[in-house]
């Protein structure tokens, strides 16, 4: 990461063209020991190792074990709302109750599923029976976790983008979620090529991503992190890759200044493919290829777990 750092800094100027609609204009110094003469040896210090490190590292390899997978039952009350309504039932929270108490109860789901994301209501529910929601998830090997963003809102000074709100008071929800049983975590983030992305976009996605995970290995729980690219749009197989390489790049670079465990952390990549209203077509075979190749190029070894949805 040095001698890459050290490159970045001497080219002057560079220009960037990746980002759509804007031309990005770096000027960095000519060297680096102009930088590096500010900055006294002692005054560079290694954090401590979290007081959950072995913890989340046992957690991580729990959930990416073999042949298991996630169950994301973490919708909100609203979105619950729309399926109790299509089966003529209201929106109560006794039937949703009943509803979360027939996914956790399922028989067999911990021989499949390894961790269970639940909406806020869910973690502190119990089932039908008074049983606590995590305990039943727990008492089948599953471990619980809780979805911790606020939603995506729009961002300003960008290309119609969004960002994803949820870092005030998080410190404090996920100290309250480890309490309660939660064990991991997930924040969604989007980047979409078609409205950028922008550089602004970009950086704030990872930003965001890097202190969500920073502040839940803090508490104890295992980040997913996920930036997503979103999948609307004209472009081919390879914009898709080039934009997500290097948000991918951006999102490591941003854990590593946060001091995030890799160990402790679990991905949820997109798949590389073309645009949804793309009309050059990408084989399976190649959407595999490009995907395995961004996986190789851009994430660290110490990453235990790629959760990922392939739809």
């Amino acid at each position: 990461m040095a001698s890459s750092t050290a490159t970045m800094l001497k080219a002057s100027p560079v220009k960037s063209d990746w980002v759509k609609g804007q031309s990005l204009l770096l000027r960095q110094p000519s060297s680096v020991s102009a930088i590096r003469s500010h900055v006294a040896p002692s005054a560079l210090t290694v954090r401590a190792a979290s007081a959950y490190a072995d913890e989340l590292v046992k957690t991580a390899k729990t959930i990416a074990s073999p042949g298991h997978g996630i169950m994301a039952m973490d919708e909100s009350n609203a979105t619950c709302g729309k399926r109790l309504a299509s089966i003529g039932l209201e929106n109560t929270e006794a039937n949703r109750q009943a509803y979360r108490t027939l996914l956790v109860s399922a028989p067999g789901l911990g021989q499949y599923i390894s961790g269970a994301i639940l909406f806020e209501e869910t973690l502190y529910q119990s089932t039908t029976d008074g049983k606590k929601m995590v305990d039943v998830l727990v008492e089948q090997n599953i471990v619980p976790g809780i979805k911790v963003d606020k939603g995506l809102v729009p961002l300003v000074g960008s290309y119609d983008e969004s960002w994803c709100q949820g870092l005030d008071g998080l410190a404090s929800r996920t100290a309250a979620y480890y309490q309660q049983g939660a064990r991991f975590a997930k924040w969604r983030t989007v980047v979409s090529i078609p409205n950028g992305p922008s550089a602004l976009a970009v950086k704030e996605a990872a930003w965001g991503l890097a202190r969500y995970a920073a502040i839940s290995q803090d508490s104890g729980l295992v980040p997913i992190v996920e930036p997503e690219i979103m999948l609307d749009g004209e472009h081919g197989i390879d914009r898709t890759y080039d934009v997500a390489e290097k948000v991918w790049a951006e999102v490591f670079f941003y854990l590593a200044q946060n001091n995030v465990m890799f160990e402790g952390i679990l991905l949820k990549p997109s798949m590389v493919t073309p645009g949804a209203e793309a009309t050059d077509r990408a084989t399976p075979e190649q959407v595999a290829s490009y995907t395995l190749k961004l996986l190789r190029n851009r994430i660290p070894p110490a990453v235990p777990g790629i959760m990922a949805s392939f739809l």
